[in-house]
């Protein structure tokens, strides 16, 4: 399959947006397949007390793959820059010490998240009737961190440069991988979750090592030795623009943990119909991620070109592709939301009524507000894209702070509705943050004719 790169710095700001997100939305698709399989599996052949085992381990596997994303987009927002200036040596400079930088940083993950795996677990209040489920699930997913760390920095660079068909394909293979792995792993040989776990890594090592054939025959792979050479000028400037978003994700992901420690105290009925909710979490969110990808690019490759006019032109088309997506997705769950949560649980389960509860008014409070968190990618994607992830990594304390103070101070006046609003209200803080930023930023851009850069 030929992979096609997209230039953003021509054409018709919306449709190269849409053109660009629809690969990777599609590529979305199969990567829910698999975790929507992961789970049901899981809820089908191990039963309820699995679903919780997989909650419960949830919030802290997400942490490891949010630190791994925020390094990937921060890496990327400098690649796209020097794709849209057309400054080829520095394109492949950057590619090159995303790569140092990915292999140190798989060390380092790997080995903090193996160390910690037990104390978080244990801190989080995990049920003790779950633990070793939980244990073995996030155990064998760290130990793929490296898969997922190259995975992700791979499609990174590819979207930067405007592919956006390679990760699509990539996906494609992961979920065919997984999917059949699961059935065998888990329904065919009854390693439970141990199995699903592994399917998932193993899938991931595929679309990595795809993603790495396709972009070694790009030109942007053609690297010398003077490349690889380390230059602390790039290297800084990729970590000032990776660090905040891996934290920011850190940030987000604690509040989720303490989230998770507040769910657990509700018991493992509540706990499994959280669960069934948050894996169909990726199906909501999972357009509004292609269309942050999007704007971000879209954003980067137009300001290394200084097309400031063109920026605003698009993020303005963007929001708006956003929130006609968000209304009809959220119209689908609302209609089909017990059909999808009832793939997860065994409805032969003495307690499949009250987890299916649950489960569907979590997912119809989310679905109502869902517009808002379509809003927050597309104005923290613009902002990323134009280099700026301070504001991006503020606002994952805003969501810490709105989720967790919701959390623990709702549930008191409207009860389970408490725990399900905190999620919404910690997108809407976010939201309106970014918002009022990216329009400050806006007001800064240079008019027609002037040539100063907004970043000098």
């Amino acid at each position: 399959m030929k992979s096609r790169l997209i230039r953003m710095t021509e054409g018709k700001p919306g449709k190269l947006i849409l053109q660009f997100a629809l690969p990777l939305m599609l590529g979305s698709i199969f990567q829910q397949t698999y975790t929507i399989v992961d789970t049901a599996v899981v809820g089908q052949v191990v039963g309820v007390d699995g679903l919780a085992a997989l909650g419960a381990a949830d919030w802290f596997n997400w942490l490891s793959l949010g630190i791994c994303t925020g390094l990937a987009q921060g890496f990327s927002i400098l690649i796209a820059q020097f794709f849209g200036a057309k400054d080829e040596f520095r394109l492949k400079k950057a590619v090159a010490m995303s790569f140092l930088l990915t292999l140190a940083a798989a060390v380092i993950l790997t080995a903090i998240f193996q160390i910690a795996a037990g104390p978080v677990l244990h801190l989080m209040g995990t049920d003790p009737s779950i633990m070793e489920g939980s244990m073995t699930y996030v155990r064998i997913c760290f130990s793929g961190i490296c898969v997922v760390l190259s995975y992700n920095v791979l499609a990174a660079i590819l979207r930067a440069i405007g592919d956006s068909t390679t990760p699509l394909v990539a996906m494609v293979i992961a979920a065919a991988i997984n999917v059949g792995l699961d059935l065998l792993f888990v329904a065919g040989f009854g390693w439970g979750i141990a199995g699903a776990a592994s399917a998932t890594v193993i899938g991931q090592f595929f679309s990595a090592v795809y993603c790495l054939i396709r972009l070694s025959g790009m030109e942007v792979m053609r690297l010398k030795r003077v490349h690889w050479k380390p230059d602390k000028t790039i290297l800084t400037r990729l970590l000032t623009l990776s660090g905040p978003l891996a934290f920011q994700s850190t940030v987000i992901a604690v509040g989720g943990m303490i989230l998770q420690s507040i769910v657990n105290t509700f018991g493992v009925i509540f706990v499994a119909g959280f669960t069934a909710t948050n894996k169909l979490y990726g199906l909501l969110e999972l357009a509004a991620i292609s269309f942050g990808h999007a704007v971000s690019t879209y954003t980067g490759q137009n300001l290394g070109a200084r097309n400031y006019q063109r920026i605003k032109m698009g993020v303005r088309a963007g929001a708006k592709m956003a929130v006609l997506t968000a209304l009809v997705t959220s119209a689908v769950m609302i209609v089909f939301g017990r059909f999808f949560i009832s793939l997860f649980v065994d409805a032969g389960n003495a307690d499949a009524d009250a987890v299916m509860t649950y489960a569907y008014h979590f997912l119809f409070t989310m679905s109502v507000f869902l517009f808002i968190l379509y809003l927050l990618y597309i104005f923290r994607s613009a902002l990323q894209g134009m280099g700026n992830t301070g504001i991006p990594m503020v606002s994952g304390i805003a969501e810490l702070v709105m989720r967790i103070g919701s959390a623990l101070l709702l549930p008191h006046v409207i009860g389970e509705y408490g725990i399900y609003m905190a999620e919404v209200l910690a997108w809407a803080g976010a939201t309106a943050l970014l918002v009022i930023c990216y329009f400050r930023t806006e007001r800064r851009f240079p008019k027609e004719g002037e040539s100063q850069h907004l970043l000098d």
